[in-house]
Parts: structure tokens; C-alpha cells; sequence
């Protein structure tokens, strides 16, 4: 078992007033703010504080990884306290009390009948290069005590870098306290940690036998001197043999020490610019607004800044390491920040969707492939000699499809222009190469999504035909703002052929469904799973036989309560605790959302948006985690508990799906097409992003119509527009009133308890005509669901087959009442189906 070291913090006196010497921190003001989680603590849970600069994934009681990027510092932090005069012992980690997330810092209270101390935390973008994360402990005690940090050294550089054993550790001192340097067998690689005032613990001479005793800062508090102030713990890196010296790793503490308040004023600053200036909901649903500002957030805090170039890109997420080198999944990844940067388009950061397109350009292969893994030390070493880079074959079509949705999103056609190469290669990589001459971009080139399959690699995914299909029609559109009218002709055509070819090649008549692959002697292999709903990711009409899929995923035979497995159950191959048959993935659960909204199925849509939402407060608190149990709710062990592609999936499919946004920043135009709740009167999206506008939109109810209003903050005035069936947009373009059917439904939200297995309703079916809506619906045998219902029209006849009406309750919004259902007798799910008749 491997050895830990201890820090241990004796609260020291104040340091003297040296200029350069490190010092506790006058108490300066902590943000507040009204985005916040606050959580008694739950043993176990992660938690993430990530900057473009360092990363802390650690767990709610309190202990921590540190990481100055790409270098892993420290890991295994504890506290222990010791009060005058109380004899015993206490593990500060087992009184974690309470967890406290905002989006610019996270805090942890351990709470003791003789004293509490604040773990502040935070990750600022502004620190001096070689330095990370910050820790503030903030304590207050009855009588003086003595504190004790341990951690075990680390420095390990993210892997695949080469790296040694455990470092050894000198103390430099410096008046009443000092540091310890972290050296390693390298001369261009050293650390520094240190706590104002704290003096050294065992350093094991070198004539004793070699054996690990725990570092130990030993920090003394007396109540009387020490109130009000900070106790920062100070991290620091050198990379280079001129900046891993002890001058240079002392300077980069005393700095960071004597900036500190600066740096967290300027790091709350940002937090707060970005909350003023990204898009925002406004809702009757209080938790889902936040979830969607946390969204942003999650993404925002996954930037990191690429060594030694300097560069900003989207790291997959973090997740603590343990005893390996790598923090979940925190390398860059080319399809994870392609399909965020749909979320990014949305709530208008075009500056990080440009980075992160020039990132993934950079590193474009010759031959016109777009990468998708790539370890924040690659530069440290030669990447092409790993087989990781281009392993994936959808980072290519997926590139085309985001940087349309940018351009379309932002109105810059120059970036496009800028690029044109990078696009062009692309798009001659994408349509060369195809093994079995069918015209369709094949797993040839990499996988597609699943990585491992039980009967081997796939030859020809639905998924990545579908992606192929959509990247043709992408690159019409592209080239035709390139003035390429020949290659926005032949695109197009070939758009259109391979939405035949799909039809063609993957169509089980006999089962009403699409298979999911097709191996190289053209049979099928007709496994049920969520991959085909990938078609409508991108717009457009999807799959022109979806209804027996549809009803399917949004049983119980895909659909679990806290998200949409990837394999259906009820399949020979189905395993729920496995990487891709059977899993539930809050990816697939967006893909699946934005799909049943684009085609007209919006119960089942809001179900699974919000099983999505419902995850940002079920783990690592702000963030939705990479994967689940497919048979409980719980996530895997080795889930990435921060990722990003799965928080990007509350934001999407709430603007295109819910919200039914489409902006077009070419023409200073918004398509709608919304899908509200029934329970809802009124909801606004906040500093929409239309090209080079910001503007707000407005959605009321007005009798037998959803008035939707267009209000301009900056820019040129942007417009309204709607395909949908009897909608009416005003003159001057600037509102829109959509008729409401005479009676709508709406259906309740909410994850189960851990561990619980899947028992909630599921709305398999909805059809509408002018005098009835049919809900066809499954739950567990015997249960009783409550739903709402509205009316629309005055004075409005209505009869209920299939359940009953009942008096809403108190504060309902008028009009809507209580439509109860109950299921039949038997064993598991039984279905149900409910008709409203007017």
C-alpha cells in the first residue's frame, strides 16, 4: 500500500511585515451570489474547482487532489485539529459539515463544538503562470489549537508524460514559517507548498532508513491574533530548469500570497460578467433556470489552458485521479467539445466556440482529420506515437456540423472564410473514404460512437451514416457562403442520397425500426438502440419511419428515471453496468430530448430535458456526471463526475427543444417553434445571442394563444419567424402568437432516491387532432400518477377517458386541474391510455 504523507498546519503568529514574506491574509469580502448550492455533506460525493490553470477534484468531506496543469502536486488531503486543553485527537474530514458551490469558489464547513473552519477554494484564470488553485481555511475557535494538513506529494505530470516515484521534500525557511520545494529526478520539474507562518514536520535525515514519513505544516491559531484572516494554502510549479529553482518557486508564492485578494476580486469579477452577459432563462421552474446557468458554468470551468502554447480548448472533465495520472477524463476532446459547442453557440460565448474550433484546426492531420484526443502534456513528448489522436471517426462530420451551427449562430461568415482550407480538407477527408463503395463514410476511418461492441468493431454505424448524412448538408451551406456553388450543389445532392441510402441500408421493415449497424458482408445487426436518434440532432426532417423507435425509447425498455440507456433492455447484449451496452449517458439523454421535440413529441421530451437538469444537483454539485447504472440510479465509480458534453445536454435541448429556438445571426432572425409546459403561464430567455444582437424573448399565455415577443438590448433588430402550422407573426416581425390546442397536459419531474430502480410513468405516445388529444402511457402496476391539465379555450367541455379530473391544488395556475391516472394490476410496467375529448 502505498505511503502517505502528512502536512501537518500549526496556525502560527502573524508573519512579520518583511517585504516578500509569506503571511495569513486579511479577511477580504467573498462574493455573494444568488446562483449557490448548499448541501450537507455526503461522504463519498465529488466535487470539482477548475480553472484555464489548475484543477481540486476531490470528495465533500473535504479531501482534495491539486493540480497546477498539467502537473498532479499533491493528492490525500486531510486535516486533523488539536484544541488546548482537549485532549483528544479530531479528524476535521469526519466532521465535514456542510458544502457550499457557487460558481466562482466552493467551500466545505467543518463544524466542531469547540470550532468551525471554512475550506475556501476557487481556481482563478488570473494567476501567475505556475500556479493553480487556491485554498483559503477561514478558522474560528473558542481556544487556541493547533491544525494539521496532510497530503501526499505528488508531482506527476498527467499521463502518458513519463514520470518518477514519490519527490523528495526540502524545507526552505523563511522567518517564522516557510516552504517546502517538492523536487523530482528532473531538473525542469519542481513544486512548492506552502501555508503562511507553518513550520516543517518529520524530514527524515538521509542516513535513516529509507521509509516515508508524512510531510507535515504545522500551523498554530490563537484566537486572540488570528481572527479575521485567511490561512491560504500556496501551490506553485516550475516546468522549466530556470523557473524549478527555489528563488523562482519562493517568488511565485510570495506573489500569489500578496495578490491574493486581487486575483479572487478579478476571479469573481468574471464570474459576475458572465452571468450578466450569457443567455438566461427565466421560468416557473426555479430549479431549472439554475440548472441551465450551472450549465454554463460547468462548460466555462472546463477550459484549460494548453502548455506550453498558451492556448484555450475544452477539456472532456475532471474526476479525482487516485493513484494514477489522469483526473477523469481531462484531456481535449474533439467530438465531447463539438457537440458543447451547440450549448456554447447558444447561450452566446462566441469567443470560446472560436477558440475551441481554432484548437481542434491546429491539430487537424494532414489528410484533413479532425483529432479527438489529446493530453494536456502532448507537447511534452511525441503524441503520434499513441494510437489516441484520430482514433474516432465523428470528430470530422461533427466539425462541419458545429462550425455551421456557428456561423448560422453568429453571423460570422469571416471566420469561415479564415478557415476555409481546414473546412475544405475536411470535407475531402470525409467523402474518400468509404471501403465498401456505398457512398457512406464508414468505421474504416476509427469508431464511430461505440468504442468496444460485443460482436467486434462495427463496419458501419447508423450513427456515424446519420453524422455523414448531416455534415453533407452542413457543407452545402458552407460552401455556399463561400460562394462554392459547385460544391454546395454536389454537397446537397449527397445529403439527399445518402437520406435515401440510410433508408435503404438500415430499414427493418419487419420490426419497424433501424438497425444499428451493418457488417462487411451487408447483413444487420438489428440490436435496438438509441443511435438513430442522432437524425435529428442537427434539424432538418430525421428519419422518415421513427414512430415504433420513438415509442420505444420512451418506454421503460430504454427510457430508466434518471436518463436514456444507450441499449434497450429487453436486448441479449443489454449489461447496465457497461461502457456502451446499456448505460445511461446524459448525452444520449440530450440527443433523445432534441429529437422528440423536433418531431412533435414533447411529454416525452420535457421527461427526458429534465432528467438531464435533475442531474446537476444529484453529484458533484453544479455538474452532470458522464454516465450511470442502466438498472439503478447510481453513477459508475469511474464516471467523470464534472463533464462536459453532459452539462452542455441541459442547455440544448432547453433552447432548441423546450424553448424551440433556432437563431440565424446571418439574417438577424429567430425561428421558433416552443413547447412549453401546460402548467406554465409565462417564461422568458434572456440576452439571446443573434449574430451580432442580444435580445430577449418573452412567452405568455393569451387565451387561446402563446404570444411570443422579441425585445432588442443591442445590435440590429432581430426578427421572429416560425414554420409551425397557424402561427402569426406580426408586421414588423417583432411578435409571434402561436394557437394553443383547447387542452394540454403536463407531467411531473423528479430523480428517485439512490439505488432505486426505474418505476416512474413514461409517456410512450401523444397524437392531437381538432377535438381530442391521445396520451399513451406506462407505468408500475397498480400506481397512481398525478398529472395537470389545462384549458385552454372558455367554458371548454371536457371528458376524460382513461382518468379523472380533479381541483387543482392550491396556487395552480388558473385553469389547470389535477388529471389522475391510474395504472392496471399485473406485474411491471402496464400500459395505460388516456383521451381528452372536447
Amino acid at each position: 500500500m502505498r505511503a502517505a504523507f502528512s502536512v501537518v498546519a500549526m496556525l502560527g503568529g502573524i508573519a512579520g511585515a518583511q517585504t516578500g514574506m509569506l503571511r495569513p491574509v486579511d479577511a477580504f469580502p467573498i462574493r455573494e451570489d444568488s446562483l449557490v448550492i448548499q448541501r450537507h455533506v455526503e461522504a463519498g460525493k465529488p466535487f470539482t474547482v477548475a480553472g484555464t490553470s489548475g484543477a481540486m477534484p476531490g470528495q465533500q468531506e473535504g479531501t482534495f487532489e491539486a493540480w497546477v496543469l498539467p502537473v498532479k502536486l499533491l493528492s490525500h488531503f486531510a486535516i486533523r485539529a488539536d484544541v488546548e486543553g482537549y485532549s483528544v485527537p479530531i479528524d476535521l474530514n469526519a466532521d465535514a459539515a456542510e458544502i457550499e458551490v457557487s460558481p466562482d469558489r466552493t467551500v466545505i464547513t467543518y463544524s466542531h463544538i469547540a470550532f468551525t473552519v471554512r475550506q475556501i477554494m476557487f481556481a482563478p484564470d488570473d494567476a501567475e503562470d505556475g500556479t493553480g488553485a487556491v485554498v483559503l481555511f477561514q478558522i474560528d475557535s473558542t481556544r487556541p489549537m493547533d491544525l494539521t494538513f496532510s497530503f501526499t506529494p505528488e508531482m506527476r505530470p498527467m499521463w502518458p508524460q513519463r514520470s518518477q516515484g514519490l519527490p523528495s521534500a526540502d524545507w526552505v525557511k523563511q522567518g517564522n514559517g516557510g516552504f517546502y520545494v517538492l523536487h523530482t529526478d528532473f531538473p525542469d520539474l519542481a513544486g512548492a507548498v506552502a501555508i503562511p507562518n507553518a513550520q516543517p514536520g518529520i524530514l527524515a535525515p538521509y542516513q535513516e532508513k529509507p521509509r516515508f514519513y508524512p510531510l507535515e505544516l504545522k500551523l498554530h491559531y490563537d484566537p486572540k491574533r488570528d481572527t479575521n484572516r485567511y490561512f491560504p494554502l500556496l501551490m506553485a510549479m516550475g516546468t522549466t530548469a530556470e523557473t524549478a529553482t527555489n528563488a523562482r518557486l519562493q517568488g511565485k508564492l510570495e506573489r500569489l500570497n500578496s495578490e491574493l485578494p486581487r486575483i479572487y476580486a478579478k476571479h469573481a469579477e468574471r464570474y459576475r460578467q458572465m452571468r450578466d452577459s450569457l443567455t438566461a432563462i427565466r421560468t416557473p421552474d426555479a430549479g431549472l433556470n439554475d440548472d441551465f446557468a450551472w450549465g454554463e458554468v460547468s462548460i466555462e470551468q472546463l477550459r484549460a489552458r494548453a502548455q506550453p502554447s498558451g492556448e484555450i480548448g475544452l477539456v472532456a472533465g475532471y474526476y479525482s485521479s487516485g493513484d494514477s495520472a489522469r483526473p477523469g477524463f481531462g484531456w481535449y476532446f474533439g467530438r465531447d467539445s463539438l457537440y458543447t459547442l451547440y450549448a456554447v453557440n447558444g447561450f452566446g460565448d462566441f469567443g470560446l466556440t472560436r477558440a475551441e474550433l481554432e484548437f481542434l484546426m491546429k491539430r487537424q492531420r494532414d489528410d484533413g482529420k479532425i483529432m479527438h484526443e489529446y493530453p494536456q502534456t502532448a507537447a511534452y513528448f511525441d503524441w503520434k506515437d499513441f494510437s489516441y489522436a484520430y482514433a474516432a471517426a465523428d470528430s470530422t462530420p461533427l466539425f462541419l456540423t458545429a462550425l455551421l451551427d456557428y456561423v448560422r449562430t453568429s453571423g460570422d461568415v469571416e471566420f469561415l472564410r479564415q478557415h476555409r482550407e481546414a473546412v475544405e480538407r475536411a470535407w475531402r477527408f470525409e467523402t474518400t473514404h468509404d471501403t465498401d463503395g456505398d457512398g457512406i463514410y464508414d468505421n474504416s476511418q476509427g469508431t464511430g460512437w461505440v468504442e468496444s461492441w460485443p460482436t467486434g468493431m462495427p463496419h458501419q454505424e447508423i450513427y456515424l451514416a446519420l453524422l455523414d448524412q448531416q455534415a453533407s448538408a452542413a457543407m452545402s451551406k458552407l460552401a455556399g457562403l463561400l460562394d462554392d456553388k459547385a460544391t454546395a450543389d454536389t454537397a446537397g445532392a449527397r445529403a439527399v442520397d445518402l437520406a435515401k441510402k440510410i433508408e435503404a441500408e438500415y430499414f427493418d421493415s419487419a420490426s419497424q425500426q433501424y438497425a444499428f449497424s451493418r457488417n462487411v458482408d451487408g447483413t444487420l445487426d438489428r440490436t435496438a438502440t438509441v443511435y438513430p436518434a442522432i437524425a435529428w440532432w442537427n434539424g432538418g426532417v430525421g428519419l422518415a419511419h421513427p414512430q415504433t423507435s420513438f415509442r420505444r425509447w420512451a418506454s421503460h425498455d430504454f427510457s430508466t428515471d434518471w436518463g436514456l440507456r444507450d441499449v434497450a433492455e429487453s436486448e441479449p447484449i443489454y449489461d447496465p453496468i457497461s461502457y456502451h451496452q446499456g448505460s445511461v449517458w446524459p448525452l444520449f439523454t440530450g440527443w433523445e430530448a432534441v429529437a422528440e421535440y423536433r418531431a412533435g413529441r414533447p411529454l416525452a421530451g420535457y421527461e427526458h430535458l429534465m432528467q438531464n437538469a435533475d442531474l446537476t444537483t444529484a453529484q458533484d454539485l453544479g455538474a452532470v456526471t458522464e454516465l450511470l447504472s442502466g438498472a439503478f440510479f447510481q453513477p459508475f465509480g469511474r464516471s467523470t463526475s464534472h463533464q462536459l458534453w453532459s452539462s452542455a445536454m441541459v442547455i440544448t435541448p432547453a433552447l432548441r427543444g423546450l424553448f424551440g429556438v433556432e437563431a440565424d445571426g446571418l439574417s438577424h432572425l429567430i425561428d421558433l417553434d416552443p413547447h412549453l409546459p401546460a402548467d406554465w403561464d409565462s417564461a422568458t430567455v434572456e440576452r439571446l445571442h443573434v449574430g451580432a444582437s442580444v435580445c430577449s424573448l418573452t412567452y405568455q399565455r393569451q387565451g387561446a394563444n402563446m404570444v411570443v415577443k422579441v425585445s432588442n438590448a443591442s445590435g440590429p433588430a432581430v426578427r421572429l419567424a416560425s414554420a409551425v402550422k397557424g402561427a402569426k407573426v406580426a408586421s414588423d416581425g417583432a411578435s409571434i402568437a402561436f394557437a394553443l390546442p383547447p387542452a394540454e397536459v403536463a407531467v411531473p419531474h423528479g430523480l428517485p432516491l439512490p439505488g432505486a430502480r426505474t418505476a416512474q410513468m413514461k409517456v410512450l405516445g401523444e397524437t392531437a387532432d381538432a377535438h381530442s388529444l391521445k396520451l399513451d402511457l406506462e407505468a408500475e402496476a397498480d400506481s397512481v400518477v398525478e398529472l395537470k391539465v389545462r384549458r385552454n379555450a372558455a367554458k371548454l367541455n371536457l371528458h376524460v377517458e382513461g382518468g379523472t379530473i380533479e381541483a387543482a391544488p392550491a396556487g395552480s395556475a388558473a385553469g389547470v386541474e389535477k388529471l389522475v391516472v391510474k395504472f392496471p394490476s399485473g406485474v411491471g410496467y402496464q400500459g395505460q391510455t388516456v383521451t381528452l375529448r372536447w
